[in-house]
């Protein structure tokens, strides 16, 4: 983490980027029909904040999922440093959930790498324009293989961007590498085919709500998935 963290430090104070000038802030929250995570249903309907800043790039962001129907859902609270010049990406998350990790009591400052509720995520990636491709892998935290071994869980996704009678869509295919506890594969597996539209409604000469609609499938899993879900950010 130390080595990324470092040379995405580096690249933003030793490069020049054409990224904005000035520090931006941003604040939005999604509220979802499900919870649906690359192929995977992690809750029903569910809050999502999101708060975040950047400059020239490097940009800190933080991001939540709470649900509004089910007590039962497990809460959610991650951070992401990441740092994009051109088309290149690269970012750390440090993912964090309630329970259902390996701390029963869901502490959020238990960092014990056998007794924890994170799981820490590097991600390099490159958006051509007309596609981006994105990998992801997890390199410590509560990712472990049923035999006690480290995991590394990894996921690479394409996705591809278009216009069609005037909304935004965007499709995905995703798949696991190799064997995962995380997303339920035993190796190579196809696990998140979706298909998201976006639309923007004008309220009023300053305000517009983006409203979407997705439909996820895993084929590994065998499970389908129909989400609408909307967003409002000052």
């Amino acid at each position: 983490m130390k080595k990324i963290v470092f040379m995405a430090m580096m690249i933003a104070t030793g490069m020049s980027a054409t990224a904005q000038d000035e520090i931006e802030t941003t604040i939005s929250g999604d509220i979802v029909s499900s919870y649906i995570w690359r192929g995977q249903e992690l809750g029903s309907t569910a809050l999502q904040p999101t708060l975040g800043v950047s400059y020239k790039g490097l940009s800190l962001t933080a991001w939540g999922s709470y649900g509004l129907v089910n007590t039962a859902d497990t809460k959610e609270f991650d951070l992401t440093l990441a740092y994009t010049i051109g088309g290149l990406n690269i970012g750390v998350t440090d993912y964090w959930f309630d329970r259902g990790g390996l701390d029963p009591e869901g502490r959020y400052f238990k960092y014990d790498v056998h007794g924890t509720n994170h799981v820490f995520e590097a991600n390099i990636g490159y958006d051509f324009g007309f596609a981006s491709l994105q990998w992801f892998t997890n390199f410590t935290g509560n990712d472990y293989k049923e035999d006690g071994k480290r995991a590394y869980s990894s996921y690479m996704e394409v996705v591809v961007p278009f216009k069609l009678s005037a909304i935004d869509w965007t499709a995905t295919v995703g798949a696991v590498p190799f064997e995962s506890v995380q997303y339920g594969t035993s190796g190579f597996a196809v696990t998140n085919l979706a298909l998201k539209a976006t639309k923007e409604i004008k309220l009023t000469d300053t305000f517009s709500i983006p409203v979407f609609g997705q439909i996820a499938a895993n084929p590994c899993s065998q499970k389908a998935y129909l989400v609408f879900g909307f967003t409002l950010q000052p």
